[in-house]
């Protein structure tokens, strides 16, 4: 289904061209007044320069082929040149029955879909999740859904950390504490022989101790260099300990994504990426774009125009050991073998920009993937206390995601613990619900560059722009419809401004379904859905829905009603956020 702007502007475009103008003049968007008119052309400024008339007299003669066109009920010139437009309600109506009928509910599907991958996630396997990675998760998981939502195929790829020194670290400080472990004898043999169980408490203590002993420690942080190093060179022991750390920690991390609602269709790591490294560098020297600085082996990827100093890209350290952007590289290899994407997607913390700008500089000179696919670096802000600063515990540590999540499910419990319509078998996942609904909405409701400060009282508020008031709209909507008894609803009319404005809106969501896509922006559709849970609101207080005894306008209404709960339950499911019967 087309948007109901792209059909106005195909007629505008249409007159403009019948007037002797360009047609790309004719684009038509909503209008900021919907009190004066519903839909505006602003064309006519850009043809006054072009073709040297008065914009005012450009509008007019469009404004006049426009209005020979039934499906509009006015059309207006207005000075200086703007191009009101407001369409009939029987042209609205018939658009909205195309929109109930369409599976896609008005969303258009992509006419050449094409494959994108998203890298987001990004945590290191040994280490707990904490709220550092918040948002890489819950944005990269809704500009996933959101790009399927408008036709392409997308996998997410949560891109492990799992090949570094802090596996070295756990390695090392194992030895010490189980020396008579058989994984760290020399003739360990995998075929016959197995490793002690770990768990996730385990690894969370021996983590953070290990890596503090490393600061203290030269000899210890010597020997987890060196443990490090005998892993990536195929020891069998510290393999078979490696793919222990490694179950553990992604079965804890599995269940904080699922509790976010966040799911990644591949489990990569750095690990899957280590035999592209030598293609890489081979392909690297033979380009003749390696040089050698400090004994380490370099790519420049300074160009022409930059505005401050670009360093060159370390890909191999002067140890001949390899570093973030190698491994970043040879995934990006992998991926164009594997899946030849049209875009790659990174969605990481604003302050790796110079990472990845060297990063796809070398990628683009190197040639690992086609010249017309996308690599795109989407950078976001941090979440912040009220001091401004980035959110800490009491204590000033930093929290385990794990304590985030349950510290929000208990605030949503407290808050939901006078409510008459939740009864006590439901309430502790419906408070799972409301205080991830309000832990998401608040963070993807700013601008994904931008910092904000986290403030939990105010995202599970019932009114204003938070996930809460969504959730609400959409129970309120529930009952109504529980009341009516459901059935087939059916739209004969539009019937007073309350319901125009909200078939308006409606109307209007594959306009923003594209928008939020083309400008990478999941908060474009919580603006969205907020301006449309605020309009039904309205509606529902101007009109006694279910009291109403004109029998066309009711059912007419309750259509009105399941569409509104429908396009909702679709934006917050692009965002992530499930849905409540009531609260």
């Amino acid at each position: 289904m087309k948007p109901i702007t792209q059909t106005l502007t195909e007629l505008t475009a249409a007159a403009f061209a019948q007037c002797g103008y360009d047609p790309a003049l004719g684009v038509v968007g909503l209008s900021d007044r919907l009190d004066l008119c519903q839909f505006q052309c602003n064309g006519a400024f850009a043809a006054a320069k072009q073709y040297h008339k008065a914009p005012f007299v450009i509008a007019g003669e469009v404004a006049a082929v426009l209005a020979e066109n039934l499906i509009f009920a006015e059309v207006q010139a207005v000075r200086p040149g703007f191009l009101n437009l407001t369409v009939t309600d029987v042209f609205l109506a018939e658009a909205a029955k195309t929109q109930m009928a369409d599976p896609h509910l008005g969303i258009h599907q992509a006419d050449f879909p094409e494959t994108i991958i998203i890298d987001y996630g990004g945590p290191n396997v040994a280490k707990p999740l904490h709220i550092g990675h918040l948002r890489s998760a819950i944005i990269g998981e809704a500009l996933k859904r959101l790009a399927r939502a408008v036709g392409h195929r997308v996998l997410g790829d949560v891109h492990l950390g799992d090949w570094g020194l802090q596996i070295g670290l756990v390695i090392a400080e194992l030895s010490e504490r189980y020396p008579d472990w058989r994984c760290f004898a020399p003739d360990f043999d995998p075929e016959t022989e197995t490793v002690s169980a770990l768990s996730a408490a385990d690894l969370n203590e021996i983590y953070p101790f290990a890596s503090k002993r490393s600061k203290e420690d030269a000899a210890f942080k010597e020997k987890a260099h060196l443990a490090t190093c005998e892993l990536q060179s195929g020891r069998p022991g510290y393999i078979a300990l490696w793919k222990e750390i490694l179950r553990v920690s992604v079965a804890d991390m599995k269940g904080n994504y699922q509790k976010l609602g966040v799911d990644f269709d591949l489990w990569y790591g750095e690990s899957d990426a280590d035999r592209y490294v030598e293609p890489l560098m081979a392909l690297l020297d033979e380009k003749e774009l390696l040089r050698r600085s400090e004994g380490a082996l370099v790519v420049d990827v300074a160009e022409e125009g930059d505005k401050a100093p670009m360093p060159p890209v370390i890909v191999r350290k002067s140890d001949n050991s390899s570093i973030y952007a190698t491994t970043d590289l040879a995934t990006i290899m992998q991926r164009q073998q594997d899946f030849s994407p049209n875009r790659i997607w990174y969605v990481v913390d604003k302050r790796q920009e110079l990472h990845f700008t060297q990063v796809f500089r070398c990628a683009r000179k190197a040639g690992l993937i086609a010249d017309h696919a996308e690599l795109a670096y989407l950078g976001f802000g941090t979440m912040n206390g009220s001091d401004g600063k980035p959110y800490k515990t009491r204590d000033g540590g930093v929290m385990r995601l794990a304590d985030l999540i349950a510290a929000v499910e208990e605030a949503a419990g407290e808050k939901l613990a006078g409510s008459a319509f939740v009864s006590e078998p439901e309430r502790q996942e419906t408070a799972r619900k409301v205080g991830v609904a309000a832990l998401k909405f608040g963070d993807l409701i700013n601008q994904r560059g931008k910092d904000y400060i986290f403030d939990l009282e105010r995202f599970l508020s019932f009114e204003g722009k938070t996930g809460t008031y969504l959730l609400y709209t959409v129970t309120r909507i529930n009952s109504i419809l529980q009341k009516a008894g459901g059935g087939a609803c059916q739209l004969f009319g539009i019937y007073n401004d309350a319901d125009r404005e909200l078939w308006l809106n409606l109307l209007l969501t594959g306009a923003v379904f594209e928008r939020a896509f083309e400008e990478k922006a999941p908060n474009n559709l919580c603006e969205n859905a907020y301006q449309l849970a605020a309009l039904f609101s309205r509606f529902y207080h101007d009109n006694h829905i279910l009291a109403e005894e004109d029998e066309k306008k009711r059912e007419s209404w309750l259509a009105l009603c399941r569409m509104v709960k429908k396009v909702l339950e679709k934006h917050l499911d692009v965002l992530g956020i499930e849905t409540v019967e009531r609260m």
